[in-house]
């Protein structure tokens, strides 16, 4: 749960960042966060937290 917030805090930095900078624009980011939304309610919701759980599992074992 924790990697999760700390997913989601990530990137939101990173929208807010890029919005920020002339990036993205309103429509669009809008669109985007509106379709994830209506992706997480579907039933392809725990493949895709599956997905960004075995990526950062990968991602936590490599040593630098």
């Amino acid at each position: 749960m924790a990697l999760s917030i700390s997913l989601v805090l990530l990137t939101g930095v990173i929208v807010v960042v890029l919005w920020r900078l002339g990036y993205l624009r309103f429509w669009p980011t809008l669109t985007v966060a509106l379709f994830g939304f209506s992706l997480a309610s579907t039933g392809i919701a725990p493949a895709i937290r599956n997905a960004i759980a075995s990526v950062s599992g990968w991602i936590s074992h490599i040593s630098f």
